[in-house]
């Protein structure tokens, strides 16, 4: 493949971020009522806060609880995850998670170099 066959990445920002929770009621009394976060009124999955245009996403369902360790979920928000997709796959990214639509977004996800899992979202 010719280097400028190659469709440009562009990402436009942090979509979203996932963190663990094990306690569901601490968390609400902490983001709602000590930090005071705007509930995302744009989805009915519970404990979606926005932080600007950030959705933080707090998930009682991972595989591994909250540590010391800093284990976050970023999403990065893109115009077409499928291009996206696409566009990685031929710089020979690994593609973890195919692109597949949860709700009203399309949701796919690479490996970096050292195996961090980054995902990636457009809108339907």
């Amino acid at each position: 493949m010719v280097e400028s066959d190659r469709k440009e990445i562009v990402f436009l920002g942090v979509k979203g971020v996932a963190l663990p929770m094990t306690n569901e009621a601490r968390a609400k009394h902490f983001y709602e009522d000590v930090l005071k976060l705007p509930i995302d009124s744009e989805s009915d999955e519970p404990f979606r806060y926005l932080l600007g245009e950030t959705i933080l996403m707090l998930k009682s369902d991972w595989y591994a609880p909250p540590s010391a360790d800093p284990s976050p979920r970023i999403t990065l928000q893109v115009d077409d995850a499928r291009a996206t997709e696409q566009a990685l796959r031929q710089r020979d990214i690994f593609i973890s998670d195919p692109v597949e639509t949860y709700g009203g977004s399309n949701i796919g996800s690479f490996l970096d170099s050292e195996g961090n899992k980054f995902w990636f979202c457009s809108y339907v």
